[in-house]
């Protein structure tokens, strides 16, 4: 009778674990170390794996880090498809928006460091992906929806461009986490307390439906002729 193989070589047996594993493994290394800082051995050693593995599964470092940013992107991509934002009025599905972006970030450090981690190399990785702009466009699209549904009720302005309203919905957010010692230290005001937190988050969702609200007039404006009875 043939010998149980030993857990690590069940594990080594199952590639997509494997792979996980070390996406897992290499993101916590990339987040702590940047790219230049961050090294193959200590991701294979806490994936479990070794580094012949790694190149098999990922080639190189650099494609790697890519890897993990195509990896990071799809999990709050998932997250946020999660949240069936057109399952409810327009007010309601920015507010669920802006309260998940902030409370994403605040769970996933990681994100926001590797982020500004391939901003200092431009953009190169996620440039030389073919899936990144398929995973961020049906949010856009989403977002869009929202808008148009609440402009067409009256409850939001007209002609604000989806993207543009959630490049600043992530600012808000990732603005005050990445800076936040910074800006604690300049102000002399702890911006890190949980209390600060709650504070930041309602701001936040004030700001953004404060902007989209349509104006008074606009919202008192009456019904064209003709729909009184429709």
């Amino acid at each position: 009778m043939a010998a149980a193989r030993k857990p690590a070589e069940r594990r080594s047996r199952d590639p997509e674990r494997t792979r996980t594993r070390i996406l897992e493994a290499a993101t916590r290394e990339f987040a702590r170390h940047g790219l230049g800082g961050a090294r193959v051995d200590r991701i294979a050693a806490r994936a479990g794996a070794n580094k012949r593995m790694l190149y098999y599964y990922f080639g190189d470092k650099e494609t790697l880090f890519g890897a993990v940013l195509e990896h990071a992107y799809a999990r709050i991509r998932a997250a946020e498809e999660a949240l069936r934002l057109l399952d409810v009025p327009p007010a309601e599905g920015v507010r669920r928006l802006v309260e998940f972006t902030w409370r994403y970030y605040l769970a996933h450090p990681e994100f926001i460091t590797l982020l500004n981690s391939e901003n200092l190399h431009r953009a190169r990785h996620l440039k030389r992906s073919p899936h990144i702009g398929a995973m961020n466009s049906p949010l856009i699209a989403t977002l869009a929806e929202i808008l148009r549904r609440g402009a067409a009720s009256g409850e939001f302005r007209a002609g604000v461009d989806a993207l543009q309203l959630y490049v600043s919905i992530a600012a808000l957010a990732y603005f005050y986490l990445s800076n936040n010692h910074t800006l604690s230290a300049v102000f002399g005001r702890d911006l890190g307390t949980e209390a600060a937190h709650v504070e930041r988050l309602a701001h936040m969702v004030d700001v953004v439906l404060g902007y989209l609200a349509a104006p008074a007039a606009a919202r008192r404006a009456p019904r064209p002729v003709g729909l009184e009875a429709a």
